[in-house]
C-alpha cells in the first residue's frame, strides 16, 4: 500500500505545473500541521509531536501538542487541551489562556483564536517579555469570529467558519480598525514574514494572494498554486512554500 501511495506521489510531482518545482520531504511523515517563519520551520505530526527542522533533519521537540507556530514572536505551541506554551530556553512554559490556534507571525505580537472562535492578540511587549508564570499576560479580545488567523507586516488574514476571508490592520498593542471582508473561501490562511499570503480551500486547492504591497496589503486577487492532490496545510517563508496533503505527504516547493 505504501509503496503504491509512493508511485502514485511520484507521478504527482510529474504533473505539478513547471512555475512550481515541488519535492517530497521524504524524513518526515504524517504531518497535522507546519510553519515556517524568519528561516525556521516547525511542525507537528498526527500523533502531536512536535518538531524542528535543522538543515534536513526532524528534531523532536519535547511534549505533545497539536499546534505550533514560529515567527518574530518566537516558538509557541497549542497541545490537546487548548492549553498554551512558549517555548523557552528549551523547555516549554505554560502561559495564561486557552486557544484552539495562534501565530507568531506579526511584528512580535501575537494572535489566535480559542473554541469559540472568538480572536485575542497579545501585545508586542507582553510576548517579548513572556518567561514563565508571572509574568503578565493581557489578552485583548478582537472583534468578530475567526476559526484561524496568522498576521504578517501588511496586516493580519483570518478566515470565519463559513471560510470567510478577512483582513484586519493590527499594531502591536492590539490596537486595530476591524476586519474588513476579502474576496474568496479558504478554510486556512497562512501570511509570510514577507507579507506573502498563502490559504488552501475545503477542496484541498491552494491559491497566493496577489499584487499585496505595503500601500495595498489587500492585494488584487487569488491565484491558484497547482497542486495533484487535495492538501490541509500550507506555510511560505524565504522562497519555499511548504504544503500538507490530506493523505500524509508533506512537500516543499520552489518558484
Amino acid at each position: 500500500m505504501r509503496a503504491t501511495a509512493a508511485v502514485l506521489l511520484v507521478l504527482c510531482l510529474l504533473t505539478i505545473s513547471h512555475a512550481w518545482d515541488c519535492q517530497e520531504v521524504v524524513n518526515i511523515k504524517n504531518l497535522m500541521q507546519i510553519d515556517a517563519g524568519l528561516g525556521q520551520v516547525v511542525a507537528t505530526d498526527t500523533s502531536q509531536i512536535p518538531y524542528y527542522l535543522v538543515g534536513d533533519e526532524w528534531i523532536r521537540l519535547p511534549g505533545s501538542l497539536k499546534h505550533i507556530t514560529v515567527g518574530p514572536a518566537g516558538i509557541w505551541g497549542i497541545n490537546k487541551a487548548d492549553s498554551i506554551y512558549k517555548y523557552v530556553a528549551g523547555n516549554w512554559v505554560q502561559a495564561a489562556g486557552l486557544l484552539k490556534q495562534l501565530d507568531a507571525g506579526g511584528e512580535q505580537f501575537i494572535v489566535g483564536a480559542n473554541v469559540d472562535d472568538t480572536p485575542y492578540c497579545l501585545t508586542r511587549s507582553a510576548t517579548v517579555g513572556y518567561k514563565g508564570p508571572g509574568s503578565p499576560l493581557p489578552w485583548t479580545g478582537l472583534p468578530g469570529s475567526v476559526k484561524y488567523s496568522s498576521c504578517g507586516p501588511f496586516g493580519c488574514w483570518a478566515v470565519n467558519k463559513n471560510d470567510d476571508i478577512y483582513l484586519m490592520s493590527l499594531n502591536q498593542d492590539c490596537q486595530n480598525n476591524g476586519w474588513r471582508h476579502i474576496d474568496g473561501k479558504l478554510s486556512m490562511i497562512e501570511v509570510a514574514t514577507d507579507g506573502s499570503v498563502f490559504g488552501v480551500n475545503s477542496a484541498g486547492q491552494v491559491y497566493t494572494r496577489d499584487g499585496i504591497t505595503a500601500s495595498k496589503p489587500e492585494g488584487t486577487g487569488w491565484s491558484n498554486v497547482p497542486m495533484c492532490m487535495q492538501m490541509k496545510h500550507v506555510t511560505y517563508d524565504l522562497g519555499r512554500l511548504w504544503v500538507v496533503s490530506k493523505s500524509g505527504f508533506t512537500m516543499v516547493c520552489t518558484h
